[in-house]
């Protein structure tokens, strides 16, 4: 899948699974975020949110911004070579062509960040 729109709305979907317990604030064709609506510290600093995670239709790409791998860099080493050529930047993954396997390491890494939230506390 190459179209742009269908990658952003596959995505979507996908993130969606997470809404509840996670929030939106920006939900329409071209931008959809998560946040965990919760007052944390992290690093010493008071918090009333937490990014998740995020897409957003580009000139010629989605974003996919993921934020459990800016607070925990080494979690890259657990993506497969797919997704991980993908990373641009510390959190955002530029998705130019969506297939079963790619959606998959997505799926599969959203469900582990979403893990690694819970056992933070900070969902």
């Amino acid at each position: 899948m190459t179209d742009l729109q269908a990658i952003f709305i596959t995505l979507r979907k996908e993130m969606s699974v997470y809404q509840p317990p996670f929030q939106s604030k920006t939900d329409n064709e071209r931008w959809y975020d998560l946040y965990s609506i919760k007052e944390v510290e992290i690093q010493g600093r008071k918090r009333k949110e937490v990014w998740f995670a995020g897409i957003i239709i580009q000139k010629d790409y989605v974003g996919f911004y993921y934020m459990p791998v800016y607070a925990e860099p080494e979690r890259k080493t657990l993506f497969k070579p797919e997704l991980l050529k993908l990373l641009k930047g510390k959190s955002c993954f530029y998705i130019k062509k969506l297939d079963d396997e790619l959606l998959k390491q997505i799926k599969q890494a959203l469900a582990e960040g979403f893990e690694m939230f819970k056992q933070r506390g900070w969902v």
